[in-house]
């Protein structure tokens, strides 16, 4: 069984349960960015995970699991913060191709990674920005403009929340991947969330490969604009998150 072969059949049936099916465009984009990938994770340290299976299971279904909960065909603007190799903001926007997806990493050379993979994928309405969330949410091009915010980064939601609530449009949604386990974290954040001018709506918890890989989604609606102070300058949010003293 070739590399491909293997990914798509890894797929069907998670993808069966998300309701979502690929037609062949989608499954060649999906295997190139696993070539891609591998490509550069020889000269680049992108990600641990490299094998066929692994790549299907904890990078493309772990990404697109949220729209179970969330209905991403019925939104048009989604930024992925601390995108990485692209993770969750690649796959969402294969399978969603309507999506106009901003990706933003702090890591020049990611960035580069993801110029080459987009123009390889033939992907169009999708930009890889440089920067860190800090700087880029103070921009007026980005601070609320968006209809969904995704994040698979490991900070705190606390500290997540400060960075990614100011890109959501009032009215839209932050969806933060996080994994089980993390009721005390989560309800740690609720003063930041709340401070920011969100809300905690919902809390999915999912596990697709009989508890192997169980993930929970955390998400926040954006109800009024966040106040201009937020986020804090460079390295602040990180070191004084913002919780009920």
């Amino acid at each position: 069984m070739d590399g491909k072969t293997k990914i798509i059949q890894e797929l069907e049936q998670p993808l069966k349960a998300l309701n979502i099916q690929l037609n062949a465009k989608q499954e060649e984009q999906i295997c190139h960015y696993y070539e891609k990938l591998k490509e550069w994770n020889a000269v680049m340290n992108l990600t641990a995970i490299v094998d066929e299976v692994d790549f299907a299971q904890k990078h493309v279904v772990d990404s697109i699991t949220s729209a179970k909960f969330y209905d991403f065909s019925k939104i048009n603007t989604v930024i992925d913060l601390g995108t990485g190799a692209g993770l969750p903001g690649i796959p969402l926007k294969i399978v969603f191709p309507h999506l106009q997806m901003t990706l933003v990493d702090s890591l020049n050379k990611r960035i580069n990674f993801l110029n080459e993979l987009i123009d390889e994928l033939g992907l169009v309405d999708i930009v890889a920005i440089h920067g860190r969330a800090e700087e880029v949410g103070k921009d007026p091009q980005y601070r609320e403009q968006f209809d969904c915010c995704v994040s698979r980064a490991v900070s705190q939601l606390a500290v997540l929340s400060e960075y990614c609530i100011p890109f959501v449009k009032v009215d839209g949604c932050f969806i933060a991947y996080k994994s089980v386990n993390t009721e005390e974290e989560i309800k740690d954040a609720e003063y930041a969330i709340e401070t920011l001018g969100a809300t905690i709506h919902k809390i999915e918890d999912i596990d697709l490969y009989s508890g192997q890989m169980p993930r929970r989604f955390v998400f926040i609606d954006k109800k009024v604009n966040t106040q201009e102070r937020y986020p804090r300058r460079a390295g602040v949010p990180q070191k004084k998150p913002l919780l009920k003293s």
